[in-house]
């Protein structure tokens, strides 16, 4: 008979924490899933309201503002390597990324050029084997193949037009975006520093890189009338500072290879904003807009199995 003194083992913290990890985990995928489903409302906003042939306006206009109030709001200021650090990650996220995103947005239908993107999480997976030594399991590599022929069977059909230009930019934006994502999950945040202010340090540092080379090489759009100021704070507010703070927060949390497919929702949302300006789906497009979806969900399962295993995301 055990002594007074002598306990049964307390129950392991995991047969607890399993349950709320994986809750957990599901409201961090979703708050992260808005940063890529606001910005596939990027094509539709650049087409119908901004004034075209000015992109890096276009990206001007999305980052310094919006940079500068989450600076504002943060109140929190790189240190140390983080002064460089915050340019670099500035560059790739912002400075590279919004010019590109918009001369591909001009330059080819919404969701052709939305579809470049949904190849970020190959390139996601590819940079992360290199730079974080993480190789990706065959269920997610598998997973990102479907999802990139899912898109493609949505939105490339016989009518796409395509533009050499056009492609490369969106192919462009797609790269820079992607080794932004995997040296943010290298770098991690320096201890003080919110996702607000790690998105306020990216996109003032990338609006201040578009600054000069705006004013050098496009000037200011002759005429920007109610339209377009409702388009830009949209980009700026929603699809800017709101949408990144939700996605570096999300990238903190996930692993790389659970947070790049869900990029795909942004070709998804470009379909559907669409459809509701007045195209329709044809059954070869609802089958793959069907794939894309499944690949995005079962992305965030480690495999056939949990969200979570041992009580910890994976």
């Amino acid at each position: 008979m055990p002594s007074l003194t002598e306990r049964s083992p307390a129950p392991t913290r995991t047969a607890y924490a399993q349950p709320m990890a994986t809750a957990a985990t599901v409201v961090t995928v979703a708050l992260t899933a808005l940063a890529p489903a606001t910005w596939g409302t990027t094509y539709a906003v650049t087409t119908e309201l901004l004034p075209p042939g000015h992109p890096m306006f276009a990206g001007l206009m999305r980052a310094l503002p919006a940079g500068l109030l989450g600076l504002a709001l943060a109140r929190v200021l790189p240190r140390g390597d983080w002064w460089w650090r915050a340019g670099v990650l500035g560059a790739l996220n912002v400075g590279a990324l919004f010019p590109l995103l918009f001369l591909a947005a001009e330059r080819l239908p919404g969701g052709v050029a939305a579809t470049l993107s949904a190849t970020q999480p190959l390139l996601v997976a590819g940079l992360a084997i290199a730079v974080l030594h993480d190789r990706p399991t065959v269920w997610r590599w598998s997973w990102g193949v479907i999802g990139v022929l899912g898109v493609g069977l949505v939105v490339l059909g016989p009518a796409a037009r395509l533009d050499a230009v056009g492609v490369l930019a969106g192919l462009g934006g797609t790269a820079a975006m992607a080794g932004g994502v995997v040296l943010t999950k290298r770098w991690g945040r320096p201890a003080g520093a919110g996702p607000l202010a790690l998105a306020g340090w990216q996109l003032t540092a990338g609006g201040l890189l578009l600054l000069p080379l705006t004013l050098a090489i496009e000037g200011v759009p002759q005429r920007i009338d109610a339209g377009a100021v409702g388009g830009y704070l949209w980009l700026g507010s929603m699809g800017g500072l709101i949408a990144y703070t939700l996605w570096f927060r999300g990238i903190g949390k996930l692993p790389v290879g659970a947070s790049a497919p869900l990029v795909l929702l942004s070709p998804l949302v470009a379909t559907v904003v669409g459809i509701a300006l007045g195209e329709s789906l044809s059954l070869p497009q609802s089958v793959g807009f069907v794939l894309a979806l499944a690949a995005l969900l079962a992305a965030q399962l480690d495999s056939p199995g949990v969200l979570v295993r041992g009580g910890r995301v994976r």
